[in-house]
């Protein structure tokens, strides 16, 4: 496998111990780091096509760096922290990060959401490059070969996953899906997903291209039953 993992934590042990599980997964491109600085200095001079981030470093907060790796990279950045609380797991999200798991975890279980996160990684960069690159539904354009989003004409940063999300919702208008089945389809594995991290990331892309994000009349919710995308018209103010 050619993907190039960073690891970044300050247990030197839990390092080795991923590394060597990975590694007998087949990925052979890893490095690693034990303090933010390192990771942010790597991050500037190669790329990766993930980073496994953990919370408590001994030079800065683990979601202070992750703000600023999302300056450089769309990569997926996994979380793996003791930090269990939900709070905790809010932030992580928030502050850009794909996924999280908790410490301990299950060996298997990393590794599953390794292999799922590249695997929606390459599936999208695909996708990116097929004939349909422009989803343009009123206000909203998408960008997919340049993963870029427009609002109104004016270009909104959208970390991967948030447009990863957003195109499914547009590919997929007027649909309704559980958080659970849009977790399989972006996250890719629904059987160990968290219904919260959904929810973060509808948030966020309400803030980002909502009228109003608390009354929502793109991304709305459908009671009881999950979420759907209703396209914006053409020159037709949504909240009309």
């Amino acid at each position: 496998m050619d993907d190039r993992i960073l690891l970044v934590d300050d247990e030197q042990g839990l390092l080795v111990m991923v590394e060597t599980l990975l590694r007998k997964e087949g990925y052979q491109r890893i490095t690693t780091a034990t303090t933010a600085g390192k990771a942010l200095r790597l991050a500037q001079t190669m790329s990766f096509e993930l980073i496994v981030l953990d919370v408590m470093l001994p030079d800065r907060n683990g979601f202070e760096l992750c703000q600023q790796l999302r300056q450089l990279t769309k990569v997926p950045i996994l979380f793996v922290s003791a930090r269990s609380g939900d709070l905790d797991k809010v932030m992580g999200l928030g502050f850009g990060g794909d996924d999280y798991i908790t410490k301990p975890f299950n060996p298997l279980e990393l590794v599953a959401r390794v292999k799922a996160q590249l695997r929606r990684h390459h599936l999208y960069s695909q996708a990116s490059t097929s004939k349909t690159e422009l989803l343009q539904y009123g206000r909203l354009s998408l960008n997919k070969g340049a993963a870029q989003l427009l609002v109104d004409g004016i270009e909104v940063a959208c970390p991967a996953k948030e447009f990863e999300l957003l195109t499914y919702l547009c590919e997929h208008p007027n649909q309704v899906f559980t958080a659970l089945q849009l977790y399989d389809q972006v996250w890719g594995t629904a059987l160990m997903g968290d219904e919260k991290t959904v929810v973060i990331h509808i948030s966020r892309l309400r803030r980002r291209i909502e009228m109003d994000p608390s009354d929502p009349r793109i991304i709305v919710n459908i009671r009881g039953i999950g979420y759907k995308f209703i396209p914006p018209k053409k020159d037709v103010d949504p909240d009309v």
